[in-house]
């Protein structure tokens, strides 16, 4: 399995699953093994999206570390430990996530997401399925975590971790009932609608001096996102 199209922390995290594997004696790397890296890598993007699920990475750490101990162990010196057929699977699995998503790598995100697909080893996905996590779970929470930029790199955690800690998410504080009904600026948001549903020259900018209601404009955009009043380019998508 060629790695050079993953992220940087999606490398790492198969590399430290392989050597978690091999301080384990286990014969190859296992799902679960990959797992618990993507659950303590620093930086990453699992705990955050783990952390807007809701879900105890403690309690799932708990868990995988049972099933490991409980795996069988090779013995001899000379054991090389590879890749599982089930590991190798769900790695194309998650690069065939990260394409349909128009991303350029596969990142630790992708690799979760295809951990809870159907096509993933039951073991696996009922695991994740105890704590509360599942395909839909992710995605949603992924949408909150990256918004809706594209991974366009091989280091694409410190713009994710930006948008999270400077941004504004205003649709969702639109699904919580947040944002004040905007009335009036129908025509504007009409506007910048058509602006972003263009295939060239995309990028909507609001000038005008304070108070003149520039951010009632993006609420009103916002709040038709949530209600599905946009056209189909822009629905499901998030406004941070």
């Amino acid at each position: 399995m060629r790695l050079d199209k993953f992220t940087q922390k999606g490398q790492d995290a198969v590399l430290e699953a392989q050597s978690m594997a091999e301080t384990y004696n286990h014969p190859a790397v296992e799902p679960e093994h990959l797992l618990m890296t993507l659950l303590v890598q620093a930086g990453g993007v699992v705990p955050a999206i783990l952390k807007r699920i809701g879900s105890d990475p403690t309690l799932l750490t708990q868990g995988i570390e049972q099933i490991l101990n409980g795996m069988p162990r090779a013995t001899g010196s000379s054991v090389t430990v590879g890749l599982s057929r089930d590991l190798s699977n769900l790695l194309k699995e998650a690069q065939a996530i990260a394409k349909s998503m128009k991303d350029d790598y596969t990142s630790t995100e992708h690799i979760l997401m295809a951990m809870a697909e159907p096509k993933a080893p039951k073991r696996v996905r009922e695991l994740l399925a105890r704590h509360g996590i599942d395909y839909n779970s992710i995605l949603q929470a992924l949408a909150g975590v990256r918004g809706s930029q594209r991974v366009t790199s091989q280091n694409p955690e410190a713009q994710y971790e930006a948008l999270v800690k400077y941004g504004r998410d205003l649709t969702a504080e639109a699904e919580k009932g947040k944002l004040d009904p905007v009335i009036g600026r129908d025509e504007e948001i009409r506007r910048v609608i058509q602006i972003l549903s263009r295939r060239t020259k995309n990028n909507p900018v609001l000038i005008g001096e304070p108070g003149v209601g520039k951010t009632a404009i993006a609420e009103g955009l916002a709040q038709r996102i949530v209600r599905g009043d946009v056209p189909l380019g822009l629905k499901e998508k998030r406004l941070v």
